[in-house]
């Protein structure tokens, strides 16, 4: 049987982006950055280079042909990376080389003898081990002659793999193709495709491995973010159906709701739907949860799509929830947006890199049902999916709640995700005599006895408390999910 070699890498640094390329760039040759204007080229590969040199000891040659070196480092300074810094310590050298195209049209010669004096110089003063040039459109500007240009990419590539230099080219994307000039894709080992689009006025970023030749890579579209931490990328283990199955229980917060849950509460590492219409108490029910997990000692997210976090701190509080305090200790960590802001892939890689940070033990997701004002049911119910298997592989807990119009069924979820979650609690409210009296039910716990009654419960200044009666009730309607 014959051994298989493993390709040399050289990794990015770029969170997700390893991954997806199962450890980092081909080491020692060129991989093409290609995109639309604004897409994130230039702080792509920028990354590569600099996390090379500050993280992987690799010093790297920066040359821009749009960009003077001044520009650059005002634009990088804003991600923490100190440029001035690095050229005096000798680990990186910048250099912006100005093409003229009305220059090169009155002498009518052009070639690349003049860069690759000026890459030989730049790579040899500091031992150079990665390099990128940005753009290629602009270093290519003034040759009109098909032959000549595609002879000097050529003649460009081979140099750079000849020094064995890890390189990232970048270029602009063509409406009928990946670059204008139709021929780098040939000639590079990787080719990574950035895309940023705009539908219903919410932008998306989304990146594709094109190619990749010997190494087995990711090749769906992938959402990253640009944000003050540089560019992070969801990466490709959060998907799938390999996580564990924990045997130890967490209490909800609500001791005669864990005794509905065969005395001991959820399983760690599940997942938990609170559903019901408006005015139900799923929030509440979501705060006891994280308040106790707090007092357990373990960190918790909250991510909030409908209430500001002071907004409901202080509605916790006439409840007899203090969540302030946990905020304080640095137990408890609040993400608020409006859905509307983002894309769904955005929202989905915002909410991995925040959980990848904090790692907590719980995670709360309230409402998911705001989520469908930027996508319809079967996107958010891929979104969802792709968090859920995410929190799972890291064994955590996670709350959803969901919303349930007054004129849908009780047992159905607006977001039709239902049938991803471990235990799925239904909170109902119906008003007899002028009194609005409230139920919960616990309609499926998996993998444990739970009980099968509707209790009901009130709201007061000590919090969610469930009656011990067990009321007669009308008539629910069951609907499908």
């Amino acid at each position: 049987m014959a051994l298989t070699q493993e390709l040399a890498k050289s990794p990015t640094g770029i969170q997700g982006l390893d991954e997806i390329t199962n450890g980092g760039l081909p080491k020692g040759r060129p991989t093409l950055v290609c995109g639309g204007a604004g897409s994130g080229k230039t702080l792509l590969a920028a990354s590569f280079l600099l996390n090379g040199v500050v993280r992987y000891d690799e010093p790297g040659v920066l040359m821009t042909f749009e960009e003077t070196s001044e520009e650059l480092a005002s634009d990088l300074a804003s991600l923490g990376y100190d440029l001035a810094k690095l050229v005096a310590e000798g680990k990186l050298v910048v250099d912006f080389v100005r093409v003229e195209r009305s220059e090169i049209e009155e002498t009518g010669e052009y070639d690349l003898e003049g860069l690759f004096v000026r890459l030989e110089h730049a790579v040899s003063s500091i031992g150079a081990r990665r390099i990128v040039l940005d753009t290629v459109e602009s270093l290519f500007a003034g040759l009109s002659n098909p032959g000549i240009l595609r002879a000097e990419l050529r003649r460009l590539f081979r140099w750079l793999k000849d020094k064995g230099l890890t390189a990232v080219i970048t270029g602009e994307r063509s409406e009928g193709g990946l670059t204008r000039q139709g021929l780098e894709e040939y000639v590079s080992d990787a080719v990574i495709l950035l895309d940023h689009r705009v539908q219903d006025q919410v932008s998306t970023r989304r990146l594709r491995i094109v190619k990749y030749r010997g190494s087995h890579h990711g090749t769906n579209e992938y959402p990253f973010l640009i944000d003050h931490d540089g560019v992070s990328v969801l990466p490709v283990t959060s998907l799938g159906l390999t996580h564990s199955a924990f045997d130890e229980r967490v209490s909800t917060g609500i001791a005669k709701l864990d005794e509905m849950l065969s005395g001991e509460g959820y399983y760690r590492g599940s997942t938990v739907l609170l559903s019901g219409t408006a005015g139900t108490g799923k929030t509440s029910l979501a705060a006891h949860f994280v308040d106790a997990a707090c007092r357990r000692g373990e960190r918790c997210l909250y991510f909030l799509f409908e209430e500001s976090p002071p907004q409901l701190m202080r509605n916790m509080r006439s409840i007899g929830i203090h969540l302030q305090q946990w905020v304080d200790r640095g137990m408890l960590e609040f993400h608020a947006d409006r859905p509307s802001r983002f894309g769904l892939e955005t929202h989905l890689a915002g909410m991995q890199r925040a959980v990848s940070q904090l790692k907590p033990s719980v995670a709360v997701v309230d409402p998911v049902t705001n989520l469908l004002t930027v996508g319809s049911q079967s996107d958010v119910r891929s979104m969802l999916t792709r968090i859920i298997d995410y929190l799972k592989m890291q064994g955590i807990t996670a709350v959803f709640t969901s919303l349930t119009p007054g004129n849908m069924e009780l047992q159905e979820t607006d977001a039709g995700i239902s049938s991803l979650m471990d235990t799925w609690i239904v909170l109902i409210v119906n008003e007899e005599n002028r009194k609005r009296r409230r139920w919960l039910s616990v309609l499926k716990s998996r993998g444990m006895a739970h009980s099968n009654s509707v209790r009901e419960y009130e709201l007061n200044n000590e919090g969610l408390r469930i009656l011990d009666t067990e009321p007669s009730l009308p008539r629910v309607r069951a609907g499908g999910v």
